[in-house]
C-alpha cells in the first residue's frame, strides 16, 4: 500500500519505541501476577491484560521489523523468579491493571495525536480502544470486590455561575471552598500514591542492593508527603480525605523481580507522575494547590534525574533512536 511507503516519522518511531519497552515490562508483570493468582475473576482480567500487551508486542515487532529498526532490549523470563513466593495479594493485581490501563490510556492518547502513517496510527487507536476497555473491567472489578474508592460527592449546581472576583484564585488566608476539577486532581493524585506507597513497601522488603533500596525509600517518602498534604487539605474542606481500603503485601521477602527491571519501572512512574502533576497544575486555580503542584513536580522531576542515573551507572539506560551529528557527518577527513 501507498502508506507503507511512507517512512516513520520521528515521532511515530518515539512512540514505538516507548511503548514496546512498556508493555513488555508490562507483560513481566502480569505473567508473575497471574502465577500466583488464587481468584477467578482476577485470574480473567490478568489473562485478557496480558493477550492485549501480547498481541501489542506483536504488532510493534512487525512494525519496526518491516523498516528495519532493531527492537529494544525488553524484559524476558530472565528478569522473572516464578518461584519465589508472592510478594502481593490477589487484590494488589486488580489495582495493577486498574493503574496499567489507566496510564496506558493517557499515554497513549498524547502518542496517537503525534501519529499520522496508517498502520501506525490505527495501531494506536486499537491500543486506546482495548486500553479503555481494560480499564472499564477493571473498575467494574474493583466496585466489585469493594476496593475501588469512589472521588468525593458535591451537591449538584443548581445554576451556571461566573467568577466575579480575582480573589477567586486565592489558596492562602481566606479561600473559597474546591471546585470539582480541583477535588478531582487531588483524588487521583492520592490514588496514584497510595498505589506507588504499596508498590514500594513490598519492594523493600526483597531489594537487597543498598542503593536501589534508598531509592525506592525515599520514593515512599515522596509519595507519603503528597498523600499526607493533599489528604489534609480535602479534611479540612470537610471532604473525608481518600483512605486506602487495606494492606495488600505479604511478608515474603524474597525478590521476584531483577533489579534492572523494578528501576525501569520506577523510571516509567516517575514519568507519568510528572505529566499528570502538570495536568493537575495547569487546571487548579487556588494558589495553595498550584503551590503544592509545583513543589511536588520539582521533587519528582529530581527524583527522576537520580533513577536515571542509577540506570546509567549500572548500563541499562537505553538511548532511544536519535537525529545524527551532521556537523560531524560534514567534517573533513
Amino acid at each position: 500500500m501507498v502508506e507503507r511507503s511512507i517512512r516513520l516519522s520521528s515521532a511515530e518511531i518515539s512512540g514505538l519505541w516507548e511503548v514496546y519497552l512498556q508493555e513488555n515490562l508490562s507483560v513481566c508483570l502480569l505473567t508473575y501476577f497471574l502465577h500466583h493468582n488464587k481468584d477467578e475473576e482476577v485470574a480473567k482480567l490478568l489473562q485478557d491484560a496480558l493477550a492485549s500487551s501480547s498481541e501489542f508486542i506483536k504488532k510493534m515487532t512487525d512494525i519496526f521489523q518491516s523498516e528495519g529498526i532493531p527492537l529494544p532490549d525488553g524484559f524476558s523470563e530472565k528478569d522473572l523468579d516464578l518461584t519465589a513466593p508472592p510478594l502481593f495479594y490477589d487484590m494488589f493485581a486488580v489495582s495493577l491493571v486498574y493503574c496499567i490501563s489507566r496510564f496506558s490510556m493517557i499515554n497513549t492518547g498524547f502518542i496517537t495525536s503525534n501519529v499520522a502513517r496508517k498502520d501506525v496510527l490505527d495501531f494506536f487507536v486499537t491500543m486506546l480502544q482495548q486500553m479503555a476497555d481494560l480499564y472499564k473491567k477493571s473498575t467494574k472489578l474493583m466496585l466489585a470486590k469493594g476496593i475501588y474508592d469512589r472521588p468525593p460527592m458535591v451537591p449538584y449546581p443548581e445554576k451556571v455561575e461566573y467568577v466575579d472576583k480575582f480573589s477567586y484564585i486565592s489558596g492562602f488566608g481566606k479561600k473559597r471552598p474546591l471546585n470539582v476539577t480541583e477535588i478531582t486532581e487531588i483524588f487521583f493524585n492520592t490514588e496514584r500514591n497510595y498505589f506507588s506507597v504499596l508498590l514500594c513497601t513490598g519492594l523493600l522488603q526483597v531489594v537487597k542492593d543498598k542503593e536501589i533500596h534508598q531509592y525506592i525509600a525515599d520514593g515512599k517518602r515522596i509519595s507519603e508527603k503528597q498523600i499526607n498534604t493533599f489528604n489534609d487539605i480535602l479534611m479540612r474542606e470537610e471532604l473525608l480525605g481518600n483512605v486506602s481500603t487495606s494492606m495488600e503485601v505479604t511478608t515474603a521477602t524474597v525478590n521476584p523481580f531483577s533489579d534492572r527491571l523494578i528501576v525501569t519501572l520506577f523510571n516509567l512512574l516517575n514519568g507519568i507522575d510528572i505529566t499528570l502533576i502538570g495536568h493537575a497544575l495547569s487546571l487548579s486555580l487556588r494558589t495553595d494547590l498550584t503551590a503544592y503542584y509545583q513543589k511536588y513536580s520539582l521533587e519528582v522531576l529530581a527524583y527522576t534525574a537520580r533513577g536515571f542515573k542509577l540506570m546509567v551507572e549500572r548500563g541499562w539506560a537505553q538511548k532511544p533512536p536519535h537525529a545524527p551529528e551532521r556537523r560531524k557527518l560534514q567534517k573533513l577527513q
